[in-house]
Order: C-alpha cells, then structure tokens, then sequence
C-alpha cells in the first residue's frame, strides 16, 4: 500500500529519472516529502481508523 501510494504521488507531480539526474538534492527532498505524506496517509488508515 505505502510503496504503490508513493509511486501515484511521485507520478502525479511529475519526478521523473531525469530530474533525478539533473538535480539529485531536489529529487531527494521532494521524494521524502511524498514518503512522509505516504507513512502518515498510512498511518492514518490502519493505525488511526
């Protein structure tokens, strides 16, 4: 569930191979910021309900 919600968000805001080889700090800080938002949706829904 975390790995395939992560892979939509990443999709749907565009990341791609490439931004990841043009600018390797950014791709890191926006793709952590889709995993947190991931872990807490997550959470949310089997910890949370």
């Amino acid at each position: 569930m975390f790995f395939e919600l992560v892979k939509q968000m990443a999709a749907r805001e565009g990341f791609t191979e490439k931004l990841k080889a043009q600018d390797q700090m950014l791709w890191v800080h926006r793709m952590n910021n889709i995993r947190n938002r991931a872990m807490e949706m997550v959470n949310n829904d089997l910890i949370y309900a």
